[in-house]
């Protein structure tokens, strides 16, 4: 009787885990009773579009609500006042030789200045930044994940959250 050779066991190579965290949110102006947020544009790996909610990485010694007012008037041209957090996104990505848990904070941020521009955005991500309004956010933003974070602010504004 002839046994067929066994295969050589498969080692996988396991990438090493890091951990990240950024922050950003949900800006919004309310203009003739209507609540609009401040939304960026910016092209995937693909060249894409996606519409997608301000946000970015800490510097320093921030704050995550620091970092999410810092990264919303750099991407937007918005200057916004923190409220209130919203909630946290986490997902999974390999980015060279390394797997990587991102965390993306997100805050409830009410505008106090500024005025609409993405000349300030150091990295130059964003192609286009434009007012929608909070209850129509769904329709835009191309992430389910930060469809649920701007529901979550509509509640909080409407007083059901």
């Amino acid at each position: 009787m002839t046994h067929a050779a066994a295969e050589p066991p498969r080692f996988t190579r396991r990438l090493p885990t890091v951990e990240e965290r950024s922050a950003g949110g949900v800006v919004v102006d309310v203009v003739d009773g209507q609540a609009l947020i401040a939304v960026i544009a910016r092209r995937n790996r693909g060249g894409r579009i996606e519409w997608c909610l301000p946000k970015g990485h800490i510097e320093g010694e921030e704050t995550l609500p620091q970092t999410a007012a810092r990264e919303v008037a750099e991407e937007t041209g918005i200057e916004g006042r923190v409220l209130v957090e919203l909630g946290t996104i986490d997902y999974w990505f390999a980015a060279g030789e390394r797997r990587i848990h991102k965390f993306v904070h997100h805050y409830l941020l009410e505008a106090i200045g500024g005025e609409l521009t993405i000349e300030n955005d150091p990295d130059h991500e964003a192609i286009d930044v434009a007012w929608f309004p909070l209850n129509e956010a769904h329709r835009h933003l191309t992430f389910p994940n930060e469809r649920r974070i701007a529901r979550v602010a509509w509640q909080r504004l409407a007083g059901d959250g």
